[in-house]
């Protein structure tokens, strides 16, 4: 079995002896979708007279189909122009439906081709989510009819910030190079289109109400402060410049969301919820008589009033409303998913509160940490997750009792691009990395990590055939 290299593994694999011998594996293979697999299994049987792939629907036989292809590339010259094959039986399921990749596209804008070649990957993972973070305080990246201005202004800011950003700093170096743009709504639809083709859902997320310092800058109306004029963000951290709580501002969101949901018909919707300081809220006059009518206590439980108004669009056309941990702390509908990002804790306290939970939590698959020595490493924002961590990640947390176990319904890896300019860039901090994450998200057996590596390697060659970069392999 050495030579067959499988990312991630499948939950069963077995090699007997003797070889199927064919001029063409590929076309030659019989594929059926049948009714006695569940919907997410599939099988693949190679036997001397030839290969069958069988799964309970197209998209577990897309899965059978990488998986295959994968398996096919041990097979070893027969000559006369025939190849001779192993003979395998596979049986294999994912353990979570959700199994996914974030991409911030705010704070470096990254070209559609690209998104394309991530979507390549996440498929040959067999991922079935990309997580799509359109919008945030450094950039507005969805074209919106209603509201041109959020790409004509919005998208771009004049200049970034050099080096790295540290806790409280106000006096920053900038790089004097605007930068940004923005996908048109039939680059979103293209991109909706060739990522179901091959059995993913992109998942857009509208950061709301706070990471909105973009969107106030080009319809400063949305801010708490609409007499200045802001600029597109042009430093990393948490801006207090968040949305009002005006009912014109809830429609505006409304309008925007309706757009949005016309472009992808994911099932789930990401409305953020994330680092929204109250401040502005506590200060201004029109949010103080808001709260004062809701009778609520405090300026941040503006926050879920705010995600309940606008979630009003979701749930008329049937989504579902997924946001970060915070929301947990907000009141938000008792039907979001909720994303646990801060620790896998989070997850743990969204669960016990009867929430689906999507793991995501930064100690172990936020992609944008260090993966070496800070001094021999790309800038990063911090901390250090290495393969081997990421391969080490439990995705259950082992404080919930069997029935809160249920409400994981998967887990997903982040890649925040405040230091990462381009595809180059992305493609270091993603890989391997990812190609572990994999191997947790889908629930391949627990090896060893030597093991591991002994399938990863030949597996870098097929990272390479799709022109994505990558982190070489510590030796």
């Amino acid at each position: 079995m050495s030579d067959i290299a499988i990312v991630p593994a499948p939950r069963e694999l077995t090699v007997d002896e003797g070889r199927w011998v064919t001029a063409d594996p590929v076309a030659d293979a019989v594929r059926d979708v049948v009714e006695n697999l569940d919907a997410t299994e599939y099988r693949i049987d190679i036997g001397t007279d030839g290969a069958r792939l069988t799964a309970g629907s197209e998209d577990a036989l897309r899965h059978a189909e990488t998986t295959y292809a994968q398996l096919v590339e041990a097979a070893e010259d027969a000559g006369d122009g025939q190849v001779a094959v192993p003979l395998a039986h596979v049986a294999d399921a994912p353990r979570f439906g959700w199994r996914g990749m974030m991409l911030d596209v705010a704070r470096h804008f990254m070209p559609k081709e690209f998104v394309r070649n991530v979507i390549d990957v996440l498929a040959l993972h067999r991922l079935n989510v990309l997580h799509f973070h359109l919008t945030d305080d450094q950039g507005w990246r969805v074209e919106i009819e209603a509201y041109p201005r959020l790409t004509e202004v919005g998208a771009w800011r004049e200049h970034t910030m050099v080096g790295k950003m540290s806790h409280g700093q106000t006096e920053f170096t900038y790089d004097g190079i605007r930068h940004g743009g923005f996908y048109t709504k039939d680059d979103l639809r293209e991109i909706v289109a060739y990522a179901a083709e091959r059995g993913i859902t992109v998942v857009p997320e509208i950061d709301l109400p706070g990471h909105m310092q973009a969107a106030i800058a080009a319809y400063p109306e949305l801010g708490n402060h609409p007499d200045q004029q802001l600029t597109v963000r042009p430093y990393w951290g948490i801006s207090e410049d968040v949305l009002n709580v005006n009912d014109a501002t809830v429609e505006f969101v409304k309008t925007v969301l309706r757009e949005v949901l016309d472009i992808f018909p994911s099932p789930y919707v990401h409305l953020g919820g994330d680092e929204c300081p109250s401040v502005q809220w506590a200060e201004s006059d029109a949010a103080q008589k808001r709260q004062a009518e809701l009778g609520l206590g405090e300026p941040g439980q503006l926050q879920g009033w705010f995600t309940a108004q606008v979630a009003e669009v979701l749930a008329e056309q049937g989504r579902r409303l997924v946001g970060w941990d915070e929301m947990v702390e907000t009141d938000c509908p008792k039907d979001a998913v909720i994303m646990a990002w801060r620790s896998a804790e989070r997850g743990v306290v969204a669960a016990k509160a009867g929430h689906e939970v999507v793991m995501a939590p930064c100690e172990s698959v936020y992609f944008d940490y260090y993966q070496g020595d800070p001094a021999t490493e790309p800038l990063a924002i911090g901390g250090n997750i290495t393969l081997e961590k990421v391969y080490d990640f439990e995705v259950i947390p082992a404080a919930l009792s069997e029935a809160e176990q249920e409400l994981i319904i998967g887990t997903q890896c982040q890649i925040w691009t405040e230091y990462m300019e381009g595809p180059e860039q992305v493609g270091y901090m993603l890989l391997p990395r990812l190609s572990a994450f994999a191997e947790r998200a889908w629930g391949s057996p627990k090896v060893s990590y030597d093991e591991f590596l002994g399938r990863l390697r030949p597996h870098l060659k097929r990272i390479e055939k799709l022109g994505v970069n990558y982190r070489p392999l510590d030796s």
